[in-house]
């Protein structure tokens, strides 16, 4: 959410009034899809990482303030908490050897970025979840010095009127109670952005919602929370109970948490925004002088700002998003469903995977969304989270059979998606290189079924295995991803287990003769 804003105490009139304005945003955002107002294709992609930074032990490090000053670029900047970091990278166009030189700029940024942290003893960590994060890390004092991050906070714990709770059981059950949003922070995510026409809007958010599941099984990269190993991606679910404006009750009623798969299949961007409008509380009632239907009216082109903040408030996993570039409106679906890392070669391989897949689902005749329950959607995505690149999905029978059957969520990769993946990147006009060489990455993960979270969770087990504590063995699991993210070599060529440590000088055994 990058709005400005201030902090401050919001009344009954302001709430009111903002309903009134978003109401009016949502009205003239019909009458710009009516008037055909968007802008023409352009097929144009974005991308954003965010990330942890971390010491030489493989501790957090309260110190984005002193790193950003340091990095002094507008690429970079705060994210929920201290130890957090985003960086985004400037729209590109679909096709040539995109990926290749998105892969350059992120290792350039990054690598400046860690340099930078460097002089403050501290380095740039891509995973979902820090593994060696403690709850005590997670408190609201530890949040960026940012107003509209004490603000997102004070609202949310107001909505919600008591504790948030944690409960999450996986591999093993963590419980615990918050008094503040912190632990979200835990959370970073690469999002990757795709602007769309209006009129192929549906298609494109309807595709991308059908292989969430994929991408997590995929790219699975958080299976640590406070030293627990949990699901495989524990994001989504300490993403939803760490902003849960619900108590009890109102779950037990089947209100909907603001961090939601959604219900149902979408004809239309409209849809998704009035449903966040019908569905969702305002957090932040801050109103825009701007009139929408009068600038309209005059020709111009709206802000739409209450609905562009509300919306970021809604924590969709594919967000629809209304945005003004040289003076001309655009939608774009943002794909949140990723983990950051390992790697940057894994990074820009989940993107490419993604930018085809969604290509080629969305036109194809007969489509996914069409044969897919959304009800089977959201449990795939589920069990995705639950067992990473060893889920189990409900899927579209191919040929004509009709129906959908079980299938092992590597195979469906292998068999099925990469072809259209490769079919999609062809579309876009992406050079073969770059298809090949990144789409080759997303095949060797489903042949030796491996990922972030495999690689972490077998060697957080080499490290017990021999002879460590928990906590030093998620601390030594640590420093070595760290250590393998900046080799660079995707996460499917790492060694499992840690390094033996160097014998002490003069400790070597004398050789026998």
């Amino acid at each position: 959410m990058g709005e400005k804003v201030v902090a401050g105490q919001f009344d009954l009139s302001d709430r009111q009034r903002y309903r009134e304005k978003l109401q009016r945003c949502l009205t003239g955002l019909e009458r710009l899809l009516a008037e055909k107002r968007f802008d023409r294709p352009k097929n144009l992609m974005g991308l954003e990482i965010e990330l942890n930074l971390v010491g030489a032990d493989g501790m957090p490090k309260m110190l984005n303030a002193q790193v950003l000053e340091r990095i002094a670029s507008r690429d970079f900047q705060t994210e929920l908490a201290m130890f957090n970091l985003e960086v985004n990278i400037a729209p590109h166009r679909l096709g040539g050897r995109v990926f290749d030189r998105l892969a350059e700029e992120i290792r350039t940024s990054l690598a400046y970025a860690d340099r930078k942290a460097g002089e403050v003893d501290a380095g740039i960590a891509m995973i979902g979840i820090l593994p060696t994060l403690d709850r005590d890390d997670l408190v609201s004092s530890n949040l960026s010095a940012v107003d509209r991050y004490a603000l997102l906070n004070e609202q949310i714990v107001a909505a919600r009127g008591e504790d948030f709770t944690l409960d999450i059981e996986g591999v093993e059950r963590l419980t615990c109670t918050s008094k503040s949003i912190a632990p979200e922070a835990a959370c970073t995510s690469v999002q990757l952005h795709l602007q769309v026409t209006p009129d192929r809007f549906a298609d494109v958010w309807n595709a991308a919602q059908a292989v969430t599941a994929a991408q997590i099984a995929l790219g699975a990269n958080a299976p640590f929370l406070f030293g627990r190993e949990l699901w495989r991606e524990s994001r989504p679910p300490l993403f939803q109970q760490s902003t849960d404006t619900r108590p009890p009750e109102l779950q037990a009623q089947g209100v909907r948490p603001r961090t939601w798969f959604g219900e149902r299949w979408v004809t239309s961007a409209y849809d998704l925004f009035e449903e966040n409008r019908r569905y969702f509380p305002a957090l932040l009632p801050i109103c825009d002088e701007e009139d929408p239907l009068e600038v309209l009216d005059a020709g111009g082109v709206p802000s739409l700002s209450e609905l562009v903040l509300h919306n970021g408030t809604v924590y969709r996993w594919n967000r629809p998003v209304y945005d003004i570039a040289d003076g001309v409106p655009h939608l774009r679906v943002e794909n949140r469903v990723l983990p950051a890392g390992p790697t940057v070669t894994d990074v820009i391989a989940n993107a490419a995977f993604y930018y085809g897949v969604v290509r080629a689902l969305a036109e194809e005749p007969r489509p996914v969304w069409t044969r897919l329950p959304f009800e089977a959607a959201a449990a795939n995505f589920e069990a995705a989270c639950r067992h990473g690149i060893d889920a189990r999905f409900e899927w579209p029978r191919r040929g004509r059979l009709g129906g959908t059957t079980e299938v092992d969520a590597a195979v469906l990769v292998r068999d099925e998606l990469l072809p259209l993946a490769e079919a999609g990147l062809d579309a876009w006009g992406v050079e073969p290189a770059d298809r090949d060489l990144y789409l080759g990455v997303i095949e060797e993960r489903c042949r030796r079924r491996v990922n972030g979270a495999s690689w972490q969770a077998a060697t957080f087990h080499r490290g017990l295995e021999a002879g460590l504590s928990r906590e030093a063995a998620l601390a030594a699991t640590t420093r070595r991803y760290v250590e393998l993210m900046r080799v660079g070599d995707p996460v499917h060529l790492w060694p499992v287990g840690l390094p033996e440590p160097e014998p002490e000088p003069g400790s070597e055994p004398v050789p026998v003769s």
